[in-house]
């Protein structure tokens, strides 16, 4: 059920919010596919509480008694929050991220902490100390990442909404793949703080759910300033509730640079039928070309690589997180500590950060990624000056197999060539269902729009949904 649906049983007494607890949390102790790492022993204290309130007559705030997941990465209060890795294996939080402030302040019942790549990196959620997360659509196939358990929990009913992170399309991607809406904010639109660190200038929390308005719903709930991060721009709260008519007179721009020989033939054709139909219903293509966007992978990956290096350096084994027990001196301990806790992915691009930051390489590589950073930026605002929103796929194809052995480990990082152009240039982007393609899994569209345009995405993708009437309409059917 969505959570409009969910609210007015619960506002008619027809359901407890514990009851609605109770069913997610049977669907998670059936489950196979490892979504979550915690489970919150104060959800059901959360859930009373609402059925208390209901029971008073109170007024109840907007996600009031509804299940929401959180990545964890993610700092929660008195809750474990690991980022997947055995360096944060037993890590509890003193404080809340505030976007869990906000989750707390809207009534959610927070039902644990989702599974996930180590801090982050990785699009296919197998590079957890807990294992890999498995597709709902596919449990033999990955559910996407780093945000793969947060995707498969919504898309399997394991909980109504939830939080992922985004920093080169980890919200997007894995929601394609999962078959759900995926929201990524405008870089300074939500509230960074208590978000562990892995590239300061990329991630975005963004949000899941199994329809546009839901996410959208999420999205509004955490969105806005916190005097707790300086990166937050907005003045004031953002309602993102989608609107009629989102598709009349829309400039839907579609980049060659984005349905190259890099996406499979079968997401290509989902996306362009998806686009068509758009067409039909009032919206207007504009065929354009984007050249800096041969260039994002590239860029992308050097600069989140040296950010990674600089903001991991805070785990030496002597603060927190895990310690050595094998050293006899305090070099040892801190190399020793670094190479028994971090994951051999995560030990990889701290090692490429920290070169491409080494003296004598800086220019060579981060200087340049910066100012092709700087030339998409400047590529994508001479698009919009023909178009309102920019269309691609969200990933380059379906869901892969688990366990694939890949002899050259930068392999996965060209699948994130749709995806990280809107964490360069901080723009807002949503991935919704648009078909299927091979053994009838999912394969997600993806709208970028200019900055603090989610409204108008939103809109877009709820047209579209209802249109067709429902994303697990179009998903069976194949496309539109």
């Amino acid at each position: 059920m969505t959570v409009s649906q969910l609210r007015e049983l619960l506002l008619g007494r027809k359901i407890s919010a514990e009851e609605i607890l109770s069913a997610h949390l049977e669907r998670v102790h059936s489950s196979q596919l490892n979504a979550y790492i915690t489970l919150n022993e104060e959800a059901l204290r959360a859930a009373q509480e609402t059925d208390r309130r209901i029971s008073s007559g109170e007024d109840l705030p907007p996600l009031a008694g509804i299940p929401v997941a959180v990545k964890d990465n993610i700092s929660t209060k008195g809750l474990r929050t690991t980022c997947a890795s055995k360096m944060l294996e037993n890590y509890v939080p003193p404080y809340d991220a505030g976007v869990v402030e906000r989750l707390k302040k809207a009534g959610a019942v927070i039902i644990g902490k989702t599974n996930m790549d180590e801090f982050g990196m990785g699009s296919t959620s197998e590079n957890s100390i807990f294992g890999a997360v498995r597709n709902p659509r596919d449990p033999s196939r990955s559910a996407g990442g780093s945000s793969g358990g947060s995707a498969a929990a919504v898309a399997a009913g394991e909980a109504v909404l939830a939080l992922g992170t985004d920093t080169g399309g980890s919200v997007r991607q894995p929601a394609a793949l999962c078959g759900i809406v995926g929201i990524k904010p405008t870089y300074g639109s939500t509230s960074r703080s208590g978000l562990i660190a892995f590239a300061s200038s990329l991630e975005q929390v963004g949000t899941l759910g199994r329809t546009t308005a839901d996410a959208a719903l999420l999205q509004s709930v955490i969105s806005g300033p916190d005097p707790m991060d300086p990166t937050c721009v907005m003045k004031s709260e953002a309602d993102l509730s989608p609107e009629k008519g989102g598709l009349l007179g829309l400039r839907i721009g579609v980049p060659e640079e984005l349905f190259g020989d890099k996406i499979s033939d079968s997401a290509k054709t989902a996306v362009m039928k998806a686009l068509r139909f758009m067409e039909k219903h009032g919206a207007v293509l504009v065929p354009l070309s984007i050249p800096e966007l041969r260039y994002s992978v590239s860029a992308y990956y050097i600069i989140a690589s040296a950010e990674a290096s600089s903001n991991l350096g805070r785990y030496d084994g002597i603060r927190f997180g895990h310690s050595s027990q094998d050293h006899g001196s305090l070099a040892e301990l801190c190399r020793n500590s670094r190479s028994e806790g971090f994951g051999r992915e995560v030990k990889r691009r701290i090692l490429l950060g920290t070169y491409v930051l080494s003296s004598g390489y800086a220019d060579r590589y981060y200087r340049r990624a910066a100012a092709m950073r700087k030339r998409l930026c400047a590529g994508f605002e001479e698009a919009f000056s023909s178009c309102d929103v920019i269309a691609s796929p969200s990933a380059v194809g379906t869901a892969p197999l688990l366990g694939q052995q890949r002899t050259d480990p930068t392999e996965l990082y060209t699948s994130d060539i749709c995806t990280v152009s809107a964490n360069i240039t901080g723009l807002p982007a949503i991935s919704f269902p648009c078909g299927s393609g091979e053994s009838s899994l999912p394969l997600g569209a993806q709208l970028i729009g200019r900055k603090f345009a989610e409204k108008q995405l939103i809109s877009a993708a709820f047209a579209f949904e209802e249109l067709t009437g429902g994303f697990e309409n179009v998903i069976r059917s194949g496309g539109v």
